[in-house]
């Protein structure tokens, strides 16, 4: 299939989903403002074969301060990062989070996927890995951590809602669990849902850029302001801001600009080229894919 064939075909695809949102009447209520399209999490649980999702194997990571700050403040509340998970283990309630979040960004600069076996927790290490059982019915999962929460005093783990779905509490909202943290070294595969394994990314994948942009992100997170973009690149040359800009054009008919920063250490600028502002009648995956087949580079959802 062509390049253009492809963003007919996106186009098509994307033009139908929006119509398809104005007239269901199932589709989230939507907040019209801040930090997400919903104002409260997906109260219908979504379609999930558990069968198909693959579990996660702890393997050594490399790990930066993507998601590592510490000590940070949230909601006035300070938290300190550990030093090391090992020897991690604690009984108490486990919540989840879904559509509301899916599609955004997670505290190491990775996309949240609620379909995949993930994790958020206030002090663990990131990336780290959890053995999470279900008091209530002696089922377990493993996760991996990869961003932070919940801010409840009462909750010590918030999971996907794969996650949750596995262990059989996704109905209920939360699950009286014991959490323990896996050391790569010392783990023995358990029987899971699924086949094969997740690729576990290193922090050091994430780039200086994306670090920025993921502290940014929080910020808005945490004052639940902002909206959507999808960031194809950031440029200290302007005319190669225009110029990606001019090719970013030519794929897509959401409205594309670009937002020049200063730095006033330095007193220079930084160009981002970004499109939107987005929400979840588009295809962003589908648009993503179109842009590293085209040689944009690899896009990512910001906010601002």
């Amino acid at each position: 299939m062509t390049i253009w064939s492809k963003v007919t075909r996106f186009l098509v695809i994307s033009l139908a989903v929006t119509l398809a949102a104005c007239v269901s009447p199932t589709s989230p209520q939507k907040t019209g403002s801040g930090r997400y399209e919903m104002a409260n999490d997906s109260p219908l649980l979504e379609p999930i074969d558990l069968s198909i999702v693959q579990p996660v194997i702890p393997e050594p990571v490399n790990r930066t301060l993507a998601g590592n700050k510490s000590p940070y403040t949230v909601n006035g509340e300070t938290y300190y990062v550990m030093d090391s998970e090992a020897g991690y283990e604690e009984t108490g309630t486990a919540s989840w989070y879904g559509r509301k979040f899916h599609g955004h960004l997670t505290s190491n600069g990775e996309i949240y996927d609620m379909f995949t076996l993930t994790a958020a927790h206030k002090s663990l290490p990131i990336p780290s890995f959890l053995e999470v059982t279900n008091l209530d019915n002696g089922k377990s999962v493993v996760v991996r951590v990869n961003d932070r929460g919940p801010f409840h005093d009462e909750r010590i783990v918030d999971l996907s809602y794969a996650a949750a779905a596995t262990l059989d509490y996704a109905a209920n909202g939360t699950a009286r669990v014991r959490v323990k943290s896996l050391l790569p070294e010392s783990f023995e595969p358990v029987s899971q849902p699924g086949s094969g394994q997740n690729r576990v990314l290193t922090d050091n994948s994430v780039s200086s850029e994306v670090q920025e942009e993921v502290l940014l992100e929080r910020n808005l997170i945490e004052q639940d302001a902002g909206e959507d973009f999808l960031q194809v690149g950031a440029f200290s040359n302007i005319e190669s801001a225009r110029q990606i800009l001019a090719k970013v054009r030519e794929y897509t008919l959401i409205p594309v600009f670009i937002r020049s920063d200063a730095d006033e250490s330095t007193g220079t600028f930084l160009h981002r080229v970004r499109l939107g502002p987005v929400n979840e009648t588009i295809d962003l995956q589908a648009l993503i894919r179109i842009f590293v087949e085209a040689g944009l580079g690899s896009p990512f959802r910001v906010r601002q």
